[in-house]
C-alpha cells in the first residue's frame, strides 16, 4: 500500500520553488488571529511584559515543532506531511485519526471560520455582505447571514481556481501574502513613526511584569494579581488563542509532492516562514502596546484590537484600512488552506481511508474531487455556525498531534535508524524534547482548567476509530 502511494504522489508535478514553500507557510499562518486574540491575552496576564512573553513562547513552540519537522519532511518527501509521518512512525490507525480530525476539522473548520471571516471584515465596507444581514431563519435562534453565504463564495472561489492547476493556486498565494506582508509593515511602521504620544508606551511597560487577571462583571472591572505558580494557568490559557493564530506552519508539508527539491525547500520553507510570522506578530504586539494602553488593549470592541489601535493612529480611516488589510490576510491564508489541504485527503484515500474518488488527480494534475469533497464539508461548517465552537474544541487535540509527530523522530531513529535523512531535526535531541515538554506543560493545565477545550476535542478523535476500522474491514474484503 505504501508503495502505490508513493507511485501515485510521484504523479505530482513539482513545480513550487523555496519561495513558494515559504510564502505557503506565511499565508497560511497570518489569517485573521493577529489582528484580534491578544485583546484575550491582555484580559488573561494583564501586562506588557507578559503579552510579549505570550508570543515569543509560541513563537518559539512552533518554531521547535517547524525545525524538527524539517527531518520527517526530508524522510518523506511526498503528499500528506503529517498524515504520512504519523503512519510511518505509529501504523496507519495514527494517521487515520490525524487525517479524520483533519478533514472533520481541523482544516474545514478552520477554512470556515477564515472565510467567515473574511465575509464580515468585506461587511464593514457593504453592510449588506456583513452577518448582521439575516437571510434566513430567526436573528435569535439558528439563522443564514450574508456573511456566511458570502463566505462560502469566497471558498468556492479558491477551491476553483486550485482545481485549474498548482500554478493559479501559487500566483494567488504569491500576491496576496505579499501584499499582507507589505500592509501589515505598513501599519507597525505608522504605529510607531507617526503616534507621538509616547506616555502610553512608558506606562505600559513601568508595571510590565506585574502580571493580573482582567475581569469585567456588570460594568465594574476587576484586577486579580498573578503571584509564583499562580501565572501557569492563566498563562496556558492566554496561549490557546497566540498558538491558534501561528498554527497551519505545517501546510507546506501536505504538498511535499509538488516542491523541488523538497528533501532541502520544505525544511527552509518552515524556518523562513515561522520566523518571518514571529518576528510580524511581536512587532505587532509591540506596536498596539505604543499607541494603547493595556486597558484599551484588554477591552477592545469585540476584540479587534488592531482596528482599535488603527483608529488612533489613522482616525476614522482607520476602519477601511484595517478591513481592507484583514480581507487580503484571510484571502490569501485560505488559498494556502484550500491548496494543501487536499493533498492530506489524496494520500489517505491512496491508503484506502478516504472516499475513492479522491485518490484521482485531474487533467491539471490536482486532487480536483478532494478539493471539492473539502469545500462542501466546509460549505456546511459555514452554514452550521458552529466552526468556532469546534475549533476551540480541536486546539487542545492539534497540540496532540504535534507531540506526537515530534515523538515520532525519537522512535524512527532507533526503527530506521538506516533511512536517508537529508536534513536532521535541529538541535535533536534537545530542541525536539524542550517542544514535547512545553507542548505537554500547556495540554495538562488546558485539561485542568480549560475543559471546555479539551474533551470535546477528543471525542472528535475517537469517533475516528470506528470509522477506521470499518474502512479496514471494507478494504480486507475488496482485496
Amino acid at each position: 500500500m505504501e508503495n502505490n502511494t508513493a507511485e501515485n504522489s510521484s504523479s505530482f508535478k513539482r513545480s513550487l520553488t523555496l519561495l513558494d514553500g515559504a510564502l505557503l507557510v506565511i499565508g497560511s499562518m497570518i489569517g485573521s488571529g493577529i489582528f484580534i486574540v491578544s485583546a484575550d491575552i491582555s484580559r488573561q496576564l494583564g501586562s506588557a511584559g507578559w503579552l510579549i512573553v505570550v508570543w515569543l513562547l509560541s513563537g518559539f513552540i512552533t518554531l521547535a515543532a517547524a525545525l524538527s519537522y524539517g527531518e520527517l519532511s526530508g524522510m518523506y518527501p511526498k503528499a500528506g506531511g503529517q498524515y504520512v509521518y504519523l503512519r510511518e512512525a505509529f501504523g496507519k490507525l495514527y494517521g487515520f485519526l490525524y487525517g479524520w480530525s483533519f478533514f472533520a476539522v481541523i482544516q474545514t473548520g478552520t477554512i470556515a471560520a477564515v472565510g467567515v471571516g473574511f465575509a464580515k471584515f468585506t461587511g464593514y465596507l457593504v453592510p449588506a455582505l456583513g452577518d448582521g444581514n439575516i437571510l434566513l431563519g430567526d436573528p435569535k435562534g439558528f439563522n443564514i447571514s450574508a456573511a456566511q453565504v458570502f463566505g462560502i463564495g469566497m471558498i468556492f472561489l479558491l477551491t476553483l481556481i486550485n482545481t485549474m492547476g498548482i500554478k493559479s493556486g501559487k500566483w494567488i498565494q504569491f500576491v496576496f501574502t505579499f501584499a499582507k506582508i507589505a500592509a501589515m509593515g505598513a501599519l507597525i511602521i505608522f504605529g510607531f513613526l507617526f503616534f507621538k504620544d509616547h506616555s502610553i508606551w512608558t506606562a505600559n511597560w513601568s508595571d510590565a511584569w506585574m502580571a493580573k487577571t482582567v475581569t469585567k462583571n456588570a460594568g465594574v472591572i476587576t484586577h486579580e494579581s498573578l503571584i509564583g505558580l499562580a501565572i501557569i494557568g492563566p498563562l496556558c490559557a492566554a496561549m490557546v488563542g497566540a498558538l491558534f493564530s501561528s498554527d497551519a506552519w505545517n501546510n507546506v508539508t501536505f504538498i511535499a509532492g509538488e516542491i523541488k527539491r523538497p528533501e532541502r525547500n520544505i525544511g527552509l520553507s518552515l524556518l523562513i516562514g515561522t520566523v518571518v510570522v514571529t518576528v510580524i506578530y511581536i512587532s505587532m504586539n509591540l506596536m498596539y502596546l505604543n499607541v494603547m494602553d493595556m486597558k484599551e488593549i484588554a477591552n477592545a470592541p469585540s476584540d479587534r484590537v488592531a482596528l482599535a489601535a488603527a483608529l488612533k493612529i489613522f482616525g476614522s480611516a482607520g476602519t477601511t484600512i484595517i478591513a481592507l488589510m484583514i480581507m487580503v490576510s484571510t484571502f490569501g491564508c485560505n488559498n494556502g488552506l484550500i491548496l494543501s489541504g487536499s493533498r492530506v485527503y489524496y494520500t489517505m484515500a491512496n491508503d484506502g481511508l478516504f472516499f475513492p474518488a479522491a485518490a484521482k488527480l485531474n487533467k491539471n494534475g490536482v486532487p480536483g474531487a478532494a478539493l471539492w469533497m473539502q469545500f462542501v464539508w466546509a460549505s456546511l461548517l459555514c452554514l452550521s455556525g458552529k466552526y468556532g465552537d469546534l475549533l476551540d474544541f480541536i486546539i487542545f487535540t492539534v497540540l496532540l498531534f504535534y507531540i506526537l509527530t515530534i515523538i515520532g523522530i525519537f522512535k524512527l531513529r532507533k526503527t530506521q535508524p538506516d533511512m536517508p535523512r537529508p536534513y536532521k531535526a535541529f538541535g535533536y535531541p534537545v530542541i525536539p524534547f524542550i517542544y514535547i515538554v512545553l507542548a505537554a506543560t500547556i495540554c495538562v493545565v488546558l485539561l485542568k482548567f480549560k475543559p471546555t477545550y479539551t474533551w470535546p476535542g477528543l471525542i472528535i478523535v475517537l469517533i475516528g476509530v470506528p470509522i477506521y476500522f470499518m474502512l479496514e474491514k471494507r478494504n480486507k474484503l475488496k482485496a
